[in-house]
This record gives structure tokens, C-alpha cells and sequence, in this order.
């Protein structure tokens, strides 16, 4: 298995609450999200990682080159101008074995991510997305699951399950490249509700709660939930 890890956001909200450092190099608890993403794919079974980064941030690319990495990386620097572009763009890396998919803004519980790897190995199926009913998203994706954990839709409105910023996939979804470009698709969460509609085979599995970084506060909120366990997020 490899991993593919998307940080080439600018982290725009987090810089407009006066957070100095680029996404990937905001800590918690002492670990930048960068290396907290890179160590857990490896600790998941990733045997290498494929990063895209976004080249408006140098000191993102000196930290990954001065630092000793849990499993080779594949450094891609870009900037891309949308999240489907990012995980297309990362192709070349992944296209040859089963991988693991990353936002680095995702922060599950410790343990939660190898947990989702090996579910998503065991399913029967094309794909798996990582699963929360922790909904504190601003822009939640919603996920609706059949009694068996088959997803049957995504992003048609509420549900119990939203998206937790992990995924896997079989090499053959990038043979729906063509298709999201004819669509002219940009977001990520487009493309997934496209293979969803298209009946692309899709196992949702329950990580746990999940925060997402994007605020000042999440930071916070994050640390708290890694110290102490869900019970921080109530």
C-alpha cells in the first residue's frame, strides 16, 4: 500500500486568525499536521507517501528535507488550483498499488487510521471513505450508508455521517479522470459524489470523531481531543 497526503492549501483561515505557520506546519502538542499525516500513513502500512505541497511555502518543503520520514516521500510541489486537481495530480505516484488518501488537516484519534486501513483492506469493494458523526464542519459532506455500510449517496443532504479527510482506493478510480475533466469537476467531494452516482463500489467506515483544522480554535480543540479523547469534543 502507499499513501497520497494533499497539503498545498494556503490555510487562508487560519492566517486570518493570526496563525503565522502554513497549514502543514501547524503543531499540536509539538507535531506539525504535516508529520502527524506522514507518520500515521506509515504506521497504517504506507511503505511510501506521495505529498503535493504548495511551493508559496518554502519553509514547508525545508522542514520535510531536514527531517528524517517514517517511509520515502515522493515530494510533489505545485500549485494546484483545486483538491481534485491535487489528487489527480498525484497519480503517476499511486496508480500502481492500493493507497491510502490524505488531507492533512484531518485529525483522527491515535489508532483510528491503521483501524480504517484495515477495514477498508477487508471490504469488498472499490473504495472506502473514512466516516464521523462528528459534525462540526463548516462545509460537511454528508454520506448516506445502506444497512451493510455500501455507500449509496454522497452529498445530497443530511445524514448521520459526514466525511473524516481519509479515503482508500484500488488503482482503477483514476479511470474516472476522464470523465471528471469532461464535467469539468474541481472539488474533491465532486468527484466522490460522482462515483458514487455512478455506482462506483464504496464501503463508508466509522473512524470516530474527527476535527478539522481550519480555525484558529480547532488548534485547541484538536490538542484537547488528542490529550483526553472524544470526551473534549462535547
Amino acid at each position: 500500500m502507499k499513501a497520497g497526503i494533499i497539503a498545498a492549501g494556503v490555510g487562508s483561515r487560519l492566517a486570518q486568525g493570526g496563525v503565522a505557520a502554513p497549514k502543514p506546519l501547524v503543531r499540536l502538542s509539538g507535531e506539525t499536521l504535516l508529520d502527524r499525516a506522514i507518520r500515521e500513513a506509515a504506521e497504517a502500512g504506507a511503505r511510501r507517501v506521495a505529498l503535493i505541497v504548495n511551493p508559496v511555502f518554502p519553509e514547508v518543503i525545508a522542514h520535510l528535507e531536514a527531517r528524517p520520514q517514517p517511509a520515502p516521500l515522493d515530494l510533489l510541489i505545485w500549485e494546484s488550483p483545486s483538491s481534485l486537481q491535487s489528487f489527480l495530480a498525484l497519480k503517476p505516484y499511486l496508480e500502481d498499488s492500493p493507497f491510502l488518501l490524505l488531507t492533512v488537516d484531518s485529525v483522527l484519534a491515535p489508532g483510528a487510521l491503521a483501524e480504517f486501513v484495515k477495514q477498508a483492506f477487508e471490504a469488498k469493494t472499490d473504495g472506502a471513505l473514512g466516516l464521523t458523526a462528528f459534525q462540526d464542519d463548516e462545509k460537511p459532506l454528508y454520506v448516506e450508508v445502506d444497512d451493510t455500510g455500501r455507500i449509496r449517496s454522497i452529498g445530497r443532504g443530511p445524514s448521520p455521517y459526514i466525511t473524516a479527510g481519509c479515503y482508500f482506493f484500488k488503482p482503477q478510480v483514476f479511470g474516472w479522470e476522464a470523465e471528471a475533466r469532461k464535467r469539468q469537476l474541481q472539488a474533491l467531494r465532486e468527484f466522490l459524489a460522482m462515483l458514487a452516482a455512478e455506482g462506483f463500489s464504496l464501503q463508508g467506515i466509522d473512524v470516530g470523531p474527527a476535527v478539522d483544522v481550519d480555525h484558529p480554535e480547532d488548534i485547541t480543540r484538536a490538542e484537547a481531543f488528542l490529550r483526553k479523547g472524544p470526551a473534549a469534543l462535547r
